[in-house]
């Protein structure tokens, strides 16, 4: 058994943030039925920036559902979505406000229908508000919510970050939202919205920082604060072979070892020294850690615990033992090339274990099982075919 066994989603979401949600969703339980435009399809199966050779990211993140490709343009489309909610708990789209409602499939219009259905939606802005109807991607989210300000380099200068924040994040809260709507329904019996902005969730992504402005400290672009560089003991040191080490030693316990280990005891008591204290001792940290290689500090480290690891790449991390025992990297079936590699779910249910139960779907691969199982004949169901309301592959 399963945690969510028995719940039924109806994902419309495309991309990223939806589908790595629904992912979620799938992997503990829940039957997601992926509905896809017949013609294209989710763009992220086709996208040049996210295919491999060897992979694609909606294979990644599509993992255990079914697809059905569906005409949502159409009035008989919309016909068949409608007995798919009879027997639905969640509906999860990502458009822009307002298109489900044009469709016909706005929440007012669903619930009529299904009283107790989840429908989450997420978007950029959010279903109300002066941004509602702009369009934007995760850069332009951690912009306007204060994050990209405070991802800056040594000039002060805002970079983009190695992962998609406000879209995994945005993902993230959805799940969570939709977890809570799925329990308030256990003992109300009713069904409700979830809205999820992704600008909301870089902002609620800020408590360190929104609590130092809150307190009266201001938090200006490019900001260095105690945990984005402003202290020596919490920082990124380059080592002598190019590579780097993370350095976290906040408590003092850890922060005296370290400076233990690089023979710089005299820094122990200066540790939270305000003003050019934290730069000088951050420079001469910097020159220290330069004189030997990435490994050989490991190796100094390896039996003092100081917190201080490695910064690895993608395949180290996942070679790595603690990686390997935590089965965080795991060989499940593929839709198309037999077997690949996928990242697992970073939690663990002691009763009802997360499954990677099928590969990422072909296109329409399950479009005439669903229809079956909602009631079409054979002959409707190929008319749908000709007609182009459906697709299969």
């Amino acid at each position: 058994m399963k945690a969510l066994d028995g719940v039924r989603v109806l994902d419309l979401t495309r991309m990223l943030p939806g589908p790595y949600a629904t992912m979620i969703l799938a992997d503990l339980g829940a039957r997601v039925l992926k509905i896809e435009d017949p013609q294209s399809g989710d763009p992220t199966r086709w996208s040049p920036r996210h295919r491999t050779n060897q992979s694609s990211t909606f294979d990644t993140i599509n993992r255990g559902k079914q697809s059905l490709a569906l005409n949502l343009k159409s009035e008989k489309g919309v016909s068949i979505f409608r007995r798919l909610l009879e027997n639905a708990d969640v509906v999860i789209e990502g458009f822009r406000p307002g298109v489900m409602d044009r469709l016909g499939i706005g929440y007012q219009a669903l619930r009529l229908i299904q009283p107790g259905v989840i429908f989450c939606s997420i978007s950029g802005y959010g279903q109300d508000g002066p941004l509602r109807d702009r369009g934007g991607h995760d850069v332009n989210y951690l912009a306007l919510a204060g994050v990209l300000g405070l991802q800056t380099d040594s000039a002060g200068t805002p970079v983009l970050s190695g992962i998609q924040v406000a879209d995994l994040g945005g993902a993230l809260f959805a799940v969570i939202g939709i977890l809570a709507a799925l329990a308030a329904r256990d003992r109300t019996g009713k069904g409700q919205s979830v809205d999820v902005s992704m600008m909301d969730v870089g902002m609620a992504l800020l408590p360190v920082a929104a609590s130092r402005l809150f307190a009266g400290d201001p938090v200006p672009l490019g900001a260095r604060l105690p945990l984005s560089g402003g202290l020596a003991c919490y920082n990124i040191y380059g080592t002598a072979d190019g590579r780097h080490l993370s350095i976290g030693a906040l408590e003092s316990k850890f922060w005296e070892r370290f400076c233990r280990v690089i023979g710089r005891e005299d820094f122990i008591p200066r540790q939270f020294e305000q003003g050019e204290a934290q730069d000088t001792m951050t420079g001469a940290i910097r020159d220290i850690l330069k004189t030997r290689t990435q490994s050989e500090w490991i190796d100094r480290f390896r039996q003092t615990d100081a917190c201080v690891e490695p910064v690895l790449s993608l395949e180290e991390a996942f070679r790595t033992p603690q990686a390997r025992h935590r089965e965080m990297i795991v060989e499940a079936e593929h839709s198309s090339r037999g077997k690949a590699f996928q990242v697992n779910l970073p939690f663990k249910l002691s009763a009802t274990p997360p499954e990677m139960r099928a590969p990422a779907p072909r296109l329409g691969e399950h479009t005439r099982q669903i229809l079956s199982s909602h009631g079409y004949q054979g002959p409707e169901v190929e008319e749908f075919v000709r007609s182009g309301v459906v697709g299969v592959s």
